[in-house]
């Protein structure tokens, strides 16, 4: 699959903050109830000013769902996914994203 520009894709959750070299930062705001559309991002780390409750919509159909604390800090690598806000606030976080 290829790659979709998450500030491009879903620019009413996503903002891109600082693109230096090959570093991104982008700020996701994600308010209750809201998915926002399917993107990717190259490696991350995610750190969540305000948590709530998700479920990760993933290409092939499968989905999980998780509980994520404020001030959580999340490392993942290359992957391609939609956020569906299920829980009563609004996710708030911070992106850093290695490009290639």
């Amino acid at each position: 699959m290829s790659y979709i520009d998450a500030v491009e894709a879903a620019a009413d959750n996503y903002k891109l903050l600082s693109h230096e070299g090959n570093i991104r930062v982008i700020e996701m705001s994600l308010p209750a109830g809201v998915i926002d559309n399917e993107h990717s991002h190259h490696s991350e780390t995610v750190y969540f000013i305000q948590g709530g409750h998700v479920r990760i919509h993933l290409p092939d159909g499968e989905s999980m769902e998780a509980d994520i604390p404020d001030g959580h800090v999340m490392h993942h690598g290359p992957w391609t996914h939609r956020v569906e806000n299920i829980g009563q606030t609004d996710i708030k976080a911070i992106i850093f994203e290695v490009m290639p």
